[in-house]
């Protein structure tokens, strides 16, 4: 809130904006803001609730499990109120959770559970003497929709229970495997329908429909998780035991739902659900931790809206929402032109995101976005952020559809696509965007690793001439840079000196900086070990470069282009002459042991002499497996200069943590 904010204004205009978004959510199944930004609001709405008690009112949204009805379908009462769970957003929300247990149990020896927050839809499943007679949302919490023919197309959920009691209301979730949802946006889009924006927007809406034939279409799944009310069930007193007997009675159960005998252990229990989530069918939001025994459930009793017992730990956001300012087009090294979205800077999956690719003109059309639409960004991890597609909702009438320019936005030269492609190029080999990005490229530390010649150096030594090529960067002295403005004499020698150390890596680095098509460092290391220099793979057939394991016709004939070409033979001249290494050292491929053979590994920060890729084939290469992410089966993370969440989280779970010096005996 606004320090100049009156707080009764402020409380009106958030349980607004509240009711607007669950009616966006829930009715439209088309949300404007991500979930992420709806808990801010209602957050900041508890917050002002507690500071002034004297606005709190029976109507607020803080009071009750839930404030939204529609009348798409007819209500019905649940036996039991469906509530809520209460949110953790950080290790501190979960601490203090686990501070009011112990102290209202008076022990910290409690069994949890601990099961994925799967991102679907809540849904109550009513069986009268085994058969299914009622499915209903979860509503308000006290009433929600009979969806009960939509519900009997799912064919997750059994029609009749075997050996079922009396009577038992069974709560779980419905929800849709990422890969038919994925399918499903491809049939809406050829079939010019709706797209959703998400997996649960999917899931809600396909639910929702009145014609049920629709609904048992869209390929949505159902797991169980809780008993809701029950009439001669016996002799269930945990929840490991709710979830034997929904197995034995036929009921979908989640396979990743694990018990433990430690709030600590259920904590790491989370973080391995927040490592793994990119992996699973389906899309999790976070994970739940819940008191295993009934008993102890009753002793912590529920607030108006949460059980005590429960508590349910939201992932960073992966997905928010932003203003896409314009379309752009960039030139790489090869000619490619690739669109890209100029957005109003958000911060989204750990970092701040000012653009996202658009890929190709084609997808720019499947996603039907255009300037001035409010998007949805998503940034999976380390994934280059991207645009998942516009809220059609909230277009401005004045907002086009893109048009791929014609001409290259840098030199003007026609941006070409060729028949059976879903590129552009520009094939001008002067133009100074491919010039630029092939040179940053080539000092990268994937190829050459030169220390100080980054994107802005490289950009302001071409606009002075001091370059405008490879080659050209063994040339330069002292006092050429130091002529540059704000070149001070450090970086001028650090930079100087990183050219130098270039010259000795090695001839497989060298091939890849070239920036040949289609030539990575796997086919860069089979040459390097095949021949015993540059010359030799420059004088090579392509027949006979085909043959070589890992390249085949495809490498061979881009290899053969690019050594035929004039220019770029008068470029490896130039290195050569400058002193660039281009010799082999003929690179052994077979590993000297298999010291790694079982062991995963996970790199992180800026290592002092290896690149990661080179860490990683090193481990590979002994039998070792890299992963992207931090968990306890993790056995050794490597950690460099300014590693960051990775260590964290490896100091947290207790995974052993090495530097490069380690890392590298253990190598031997």
């Amino acid at each position: 809130m606004a320090n100049d904010a009156d707080p009764a204004e402020r409380v009106e205009e958030l349980r607004a904006l509240i009711a607007h978004h669950n009616d966006r959510y829930y009715g439209a199944d088309a949300p404007e803001i991500s979930d992420a930004q709806y808990d801010e609001l209602f957050r900041e709405l508890v917050a002002i609730e507690e500071q002034y008690p004297d606005l709190i009112t029976p109507a607020s949204p803080t009071r009750g499990p839930g404030t939204f009805q529609t009348s798409t379908f007819a209500s019905v009462e649940h036996l039991v109120p469906m509530l809520s769970l209460d949110n953790a957003f950080s290790d501190d929300d979960l601490s203090a959770w686990r501070d009011r247990v112990v102290k209202i149990l008076g022990t910290d020896e409690v069994v949890f559970v601990v099961e994925p927050k799967m991102d679907g839809l809540a849904m109550s499943l009513l069986y009268e003497k085994g058969k299914l007679v009622r499915g209903a949302t979860r509503g308000d919490g006290n009433a929600g929709e009979d969806v009960t023919q939509n519900v009997r197309t799912i064919t997750a959920i059994p029609h009749v229970l075997k050996g079922a009691p009396e009577l038992i209301e069974v709560r779980g979730e419905v929800f849709m495997p990422i890969a038919s949802f994925e399918a499903l946006n491809e049939r809406q889009r050829n079939a010019q329908g709706k797209v959703f924006a998400n997996p649960r927007n999917a899931a809600a809406g396909s639910l929702r429909m009145k014609d049920s034939s629709v609904t048992a279409s869209r390929d949505l799944s159902f797991v169980a998780y809780q008993i809701g009310q029950s009439v001669g069930l016996d002799g269930i007193d945990t929840h490991q035991q709710t979830l034997d007997f929904f197995r034995n009675v036929g009921l979908p159960v989640n396979d990743q739902i694990v018990a433990v005998d430690s709030v600590e252990r259920a904590f790491g229990r989370c973080s391995e659900l927040e490592e793994m989530r990119h992996s699973l069918e389906y899309e999790i939001d976070g994970a739940v931790i819940k008191v295993d025994d009934f008993v102890l459930r009753e002793k912590l009793g529920f607030t108006s809206r949460f059980p005590r017992w429960a508590i349910a730990l939201k992932f960073p956001p992966e997905e928010k929402t932003t203003l896409l300012k314009d379309i752009r087009v960039s030139v790489g090294r090869t000619g490619r032109a690739t669109p890209f979205a100029v957005l109003e800077p958000v911060f989204v999956g750990g970092s701040t995101v000012s653009m996202a690719t658009l890929h190709n003109e084609d997808e720019v059309a499947r996603r039907n976005v255009r300037p001035g639409d409010t998007v949805i960004v998503r940034k999976a991890g380390d994934v280059i952020p991207e645009v998942v597609g516009p809220i059609e909702s909230l277009r401005p009438k004045t907002a086009r559809p893109w048009k791929f320019p014609e001409k290259c936005p840098t030199c003007s030269e026609p941006l070409v696509r060729p028949e059976g492609e879903s590129q552009h190029r520009c094939w001008n080999i002067d133009c100074p965007a491919r010039i630029a990005t092939s040179i940053e490229f080539f000092a990268s530390r994937t190829a050459m690793d030169i220390e100080g010649l980054g994107e802005k150096r490289v950009r302001q030594l071409l606009e002075v001439g001091l370059i405008s090529n490879i080659a050209d960067l063994y040339d330069l002295k002292r006092e050429d840079l130091e002529s540059l403005d704000k070149t001070k004499e450090k970086s001028a020698t650090n930079l100087l000196n990183g050219i130098e150390e270039s010259k000795k890596r090695p001839l497989f680095r060298l091939l890849v900086a070239l920036g040949i098509r289609h030539v990575g460092p796997a086919a860069a290391r089979e040459l390097a070990n095949h021949y015993k220099d540059i010359h030799d793979i420059m004088d090579a057939p392509s027949e006979e470069l085909a043959q070589l394991e890992g390249l085949g016709d495809v490498i061979a004939e881009s290899l053969h282009a690019f050594f035929s070409n004039p220019s770029n033979k008068n470029l490896i001249k130039r290195l050569v002459g400058a002193g660039v290494n281009v010799t082999s050292d003929r690179i052994a491929t077979a590993p000297a042991s298999n010291v790694f053979d079982g062991l995963t590994f996970v790199l992180t920060g800026t290592l002092p002499a290896l690149t990661r890729d080179e860490a990683a084939e090193m481990i590979e290469a002994r039998g070792g497996k890299v992963t992207g992410s931090v968990s306890s089966k993790t056995n050794y993370v490597v950690a460099g200069d300014k590693a960051g969440s990775k260590l964290t989280k490896a100091e947290k779970l207790g995974v052993s943590v090495i530097d490069e010096a380690t890392f590298l005996k253990l190598c031997e």
